[in-house]
């Protein structure tokens, strides 16, 4: 099982497998490199970035977040105000200050390496870095960033014993590796899916530390739709794409108590697109977000979670946290029979692995036993099977933002759907999750975040700077 401290974390935007999981390479590489040799013996530092890391890694800042790294910066403690303030004496000064302390010389265009069209074995996001020593030495490693923040190095990626895919909790009173599994241990032990998930976690952890990790997850999504909706502006990237979310939050305001928002029985669903547009509007900006499971879905389970809040009676902490707990047992399931990165299977990987979690998630909530939630679930993920990963100049913006609203509702009526009947589906969740590893394998690589295909070839008259041009400022967080 994985943890839900491993598949719910704190970063930032715009992508957790192009800039979280880099930038954590990058912490990996010293802390590897520190058990070599000394910091002060550093010479020089390259960047190589390879596949989907290359192909759309200026428009996810790919480059950015592996010098934030190397530089000493973490994703879940980075202030993402101060990121121009730190890169400054890279790009201004060509020196790298490595882990604050020790300055190197660092030309950007000399030591990032761009690979778009290679890519390594085991999975399409990866990259090397290299340290040349004084004495002449070189000491090196390569990453591969697999979906929602994970990374492994090559010499992980090559043991044909362990299940890289899916960092799991060993040992747990109640292990499952598939949906049939965890339905028979709630029939069998009667137990929600939330609970029977909080007693694998306790396993390793005081409950009041799970709930005090659940409380701080909850706490920066409800503080990142605040932000989206206070801010406004052109998001980066030479699209011009415009943020919508406070302009739309000041329009419902207004029209919260007029008569005709009153009979408007979809009212509701204009918040959730807010709340999702809002929390994705930040990510691309930068900002910080949690992984729900990756940075490109992360607006659908906040948004699902804000509409518990703020249109069904019962809402409470605790149910907060069954709803998270519940999302991760849908998410493990998920990364370890399918996949949640978008350069493996595609946007079905991220949207759909979110829309299915946040769907199961609020079944709980609405009081649906577990065969009503992992029927949601299934719903959540069939109908975005074969969901295609076509970002417009490699930005996490066009149709990623809109993508997540339309996955917050689809999630929502998912769970209603599932709520109303009695748990039994036609095509189980196993199924439907071996059909989405399966479409993801058949699918063409120009449609799995390479911004080849799909609508990330349109209007290419309006990006010439983003495709192949400097890597995009994300400074104004």
């Amino acid at each position: 099982m994985i943890s839900v401290f491993d598949l719910f974390k704190i970063g930032i935007g715009p992508s957790s497998s192009h800039t979280v999981g880099p930038m954590v390479a990058a912490n990996l590489f010293l802390a590897s490199l520190a058990e070599q040799a000394a910091f002060t013996d550093i010479e020089r530092v390259e960047i190589e970035l390879y596949g989907s890391l290359a192909a759309t890694g200026k428009g996810h800042a790919t480059d950015t977040a592996v010098l934030l790294g190397l530089l000493g910066h973490t994703p879940n403690t980075i202030d993402t105000q101060l990121t121009h303030e730190y890169l400054s004496p890279i790009f201004s000064e060509q020196l790298l200050n490595i882990a604050g302390s020790h300055i190197i010389d660092f030309d950007t265009q000399r030591d990032i390496h761009w690979f778009d069209d290679t890519v390594l074995p085991y999975h399409p996001n990866a990259l090397t870095l290299r340290a040349q020593l004084k004495n002449g030495t070189r000491y090196q490693q390569t990453y591969y960033s697999i979906g929602g923040g994970f990374v492994i190095n090559e010499e992980d990626a090559r043991d044909p014993h362990k299940d890289h895919a899916s960092p799991t909790i060993d040992v747990v009173p109640y292990p499952f590796n598939s949906a049939s599994e965890l339905l028979e241990l709630c029939r069998v032990h009667k137990l929600s899916i939330s609970d029977l998930v909080l007693a694998n976690e306790c396993q390793y952890r005081d409950k009041a530390e799970v709930y005090a990790y659940l409380d701080s997850i909850w706490t920066v999504m409800q503080d990142c739709v605040a932000a989206g909706c206070d801010n406004s502006g052109i998001l980066p990237g030479g699209l011009d794409v415009k943020r919508r979310a406070q302009a739309l939050h000041v329009q419902l305001l207004a029209e919260q108590d007029a008569p005709i928002a009153k009979n408007d029985k979809l009212a509701a669903m204009d918040w959730v697109d807010l709340y999702a547009l809002a929390v994705n509007e930040e990510n691309a900006n930068g900002g910080k977000v949690v992984t729900a499971p990756t940075n490109g879905a992360a607006g659908i389970i906040p948004a699902v979670l804000h509409y518990y809040r703020d249109f069904l009676t019962d809402y409470s902490i605790d149910g907060v946290r069954r709803f998270l707990l519940n999302a991760s047992a849908i998410g493990s399931l998920i990364k370890q029979n399918a996949s949640i990165s978008g350069a493996e299977v595609g946007c079905q990987g991220e949207v759909g692995s979110a829309c299915a979690m946040a769907a199961s998630a609020l079944a709980e909530i609405m009081g649906g036993d577990p065969a009503k939630c992992l029927n949601a679930a299934e719903i959540g993920i069939e109908h975005n099977l074969g969901l295609t990963c076509d970002p417009i100049g490699g930005l996490v913006q066009v149709p990623c933002i809109e993508r997540n609203a339309m996955g917050a509702v689809k999630a929502i009526n998912a769970a209603r759907l599932a709520c109303r009947g009695n748990g039994q589906h036609f095509v189980s969740l196993d199924k439907a999750l071996l059909t989405m590893k399966q479409t993801g394998a058949d699918m063409s690589d120009k449609y799995k975040e390479t911004a080849r295909g799909g609508l990330a070839v349109y209007a290419d008259n309006r990006i010439p700077t983003v495709m192949r041009g400097v890597s995009v400022n994300y400074s104004q967080c």
